[in-house]
């Protein structure tokens, strides 16, 4: 034991505890600490996912939306799927 005590009288100062101490606080216990920021990296990784998600579905509907504009076979395929709406002469049967 009295070999440790020499040893930590030898080779650690005050600066140098006083360095480490601050170091600890800058990245574990500061507001902008490691933790913080690599939490903040993965909410935004998550929140590109999401973006990138709904970028998807827009050009999906947004496509859609151009061709119910310009094409009526396609216009009466979703409104017969979706609505099950028909003509007056016709019986339509619905499977589920």
């Amino acid at each position: 034991m009295k070999e440790f005590f020499k040893w930590c009288r030898r080779y650690l100062s005050f600066t140098l505890l006083a360095a480490l101490g601050v170091g600890a606080l800058v990245l574990f216990f500061n507001e902008n600490s490691l933790l913080t920021s690599i939490e903040q990296e993965r909410r935004i990784e998550d929140l590109k996912a999401r973006i990138s998600e709904a970028t998807d579905s827009l050009v999906y509907y947004r496509d859609l939306n151009r061709s119910l504009n310009t094409d009526k076979e396609t216009m009466e395929r979703i409104v017969r799927e979706q609505h099950h709406m028909q003509h007056p002469d016709e019986d339509v049967y619905i499977f589920e």
